[in-house]
């Protein structure tokens, strides 16, 4: 119970590495704000980790693509609870294809809810988690460090995001707020399987030969699961890991072989 009367904030929390990341802090004692745009999956989500964990799970709907989405989880989460401890920014969901068929209105979307609604969190969040020396952490994406021709748009929003997080680790270390980013590999989630099928849409593969293709690719082990994430942004977030300040650590089996 490291994080006990703690409270955090997850976006993206609903499913895949948002919920395990959610459940993760809920278990080590955090009460926790779970935000994603649909209502019904999100109340489900919150009943299932409150029941497991015993700590309260707050669901709050908002589509954090937009500047009022992000004002109003930040309203609601400061009125249901006088602290905030943590904020994770899971958040994001962009679309892979071919450069030449992907739009503009396709890359604004991409940028509108991984990135600027990131940026938008902190910025609101700041002073609660500067009053209680809290923490940031962002889920960012191997392909910040790996681009691939057909997932442009998630490679340039993640490499944004991730100097957003070293610049914002900065202004921490005046603030005492501690920022770290996570880059996680092929994770198995709802979102992978749909990337998978897009790819197998191009290709003319199956979905299970798309995924098999990339752990052969990437010479990893497996893919990995939320779980893996989870662990390492909860590490993040417990007083042991207070000297880990503007950090991005990969999450993906080894598959970067990029020195840094």
């Amino acid at each position: 119970m490291k994080l006990e009367d703690k409270v955090a904030v997850v976006s993206g929390g609903s499913r895949g590495i948002g919920k395990a990341i959610a459940r993760g802090l809920a278990g080590e004692g955090a009460d926790v704000v779970i935000c994603a745009r649909t209502t019904e999956v999100l109340e489900t989500t919150a009943a299932e980790l409150s029941a497991e964990t015993g700590r309260r799970v707050v669901p709050i709907p908002a589509d954090l693509s937009t500047i009022a989405g992000c004002a109003s989880l930040h309203e609601a989460a400061t009125s249901e609870f006088d602290r905030i401890d943590i904020l994770v920014n899971c958040a994001g969901a962009t679309k892979s294809g071919p450069f030449l068929e992907l739009s503009d209105e396709v890359w604004q979307e991409g940028f509108a809810l991984k990135f600027f609604g990131a940026v938008r969190l902190s910025r609101l969040f700041w002073p609660q988690l500067a009053a209680t020396q809290g923490s940031v952490v962002n889920i960012v994406g191997g392909m910040a460090r790996t681009p691939n021709p057909n997932f442009a748009i998630g490679g340039a929003v993640n490499a944004a995001l991730a100097n957003f997080g070293k610049a914002l680790a900065g202004l921490g270390l005046s603030d005492d707020v501690n920022v770290n980013n996570i880059h996680p590999g092929q994770t198995r989630t709802e979102r992978l399987d749909e990337m998978m099928a897009d790819q197998a849409a191009h290709t003319g593969d199956t979905p299970e030969e798309v995924l098999a293709a990339t752990v052969q690719r990437q010479g990893i082990r497996r893919l990995g699961l939320p779980d893996d994430v989870a662990a390492l942004a909860v590490f993040l977030c417990t007083p042991e890991a207070r000297h880990i300040q503007g950090t991005a650590i990969s999450v993906d089996g080894g598959a970067t072989k990029s020195v840094f």
